[in-house]
């Protein structure tokens, strides 16, 4: 692992089932890069840390993204 994301999931006590929610999301866009997907996790994550981004937002925008994608 080369960015401690599982640090920052721990310290906000974000549980496990809500990690990997946005581990499929990252993987999406990233489902061979390691590096790209711990990185955007970190970015993720510490966005939920600092309230700049809330866990509903998130899940909300990426449904968004599939309904988008099945209108087209």
């Amino acid at each position: 692992m080369m960015f401690n994301y599982e640090a920052i999931a721990k310290r906000i006590n974000l549980p496990e089932e809500r990690l990997s929610e946005i581990g499929k999301i990252i993987r999406k866009d990233f489902p061979r890069d390691e590096m790209m997907f711990e990185l955007h996790m970190l970015r993720i994550l510490m966005a939920l840390e600092r309230k700049d981004l809330t866990l509903e937002d998130l899940l909300k925008e990426e449904g968004n993204k599939g309904r988008a994608d099945r209108t087209r």
